[in-house]
């Protein structure tokens, strides 16, 4: 799962440091771990990979990758509300940062990622 937190026409993103796309644009986000709700894994991800804090409140949407493997991504609405002063990538992520909204198209992102947030108008362009 993962989570779209815009703030000042930037999305926070991640490039990911470690497989399955490493090196790849994405969203922060992961693995449930168990006894803990899908928006908290949410919440708890952006913390590991960016160090902020976020507010997880609706499912955006959910999308699948096939390949190798079968991936169900659920992306929530996050908006940051403390942490670190500005996304520090830690955890699975080699960078963290805000990336203007314009600018995302134009990252080498993990599969379906633009296409999906042009879907659900996070992207316009």
């Amino acid at each position: 799962m993962g989570c779209v937190v815009v703030r000042d026409g930037a999305l926070l993103m991640v490039r990911r440091g470690k497989e399955p796309a490493k090196g790849l644009w994405s969203l922060p986000g992961g693995r449930l771990e168990h006894g803990e709700s899908l928006a908290e894994a949410a919440a708890r991800e952006v913390l590991e990979e960016t160090g902020l804090k976020v507010k997880v409140s609706d499912l955006l949407g959910v999308y699948e990758v096939l390949g190798d493997t079968h991936y169900v991504v659920l992306d929530y609405i996050g908006e940051a509300v403390g942490g670190a002063a500005g996304p520090t990538a830690g955890e699975d992520a080699a960078v963290a940062r805000w990336v203007p909204l314009e600018e995302v198209s134009t990252l080498d992102c993990t599969p379906r990622l633009s296409e999906t947030l042009r879907a659900w108008k996070v992207l316009t362009e």
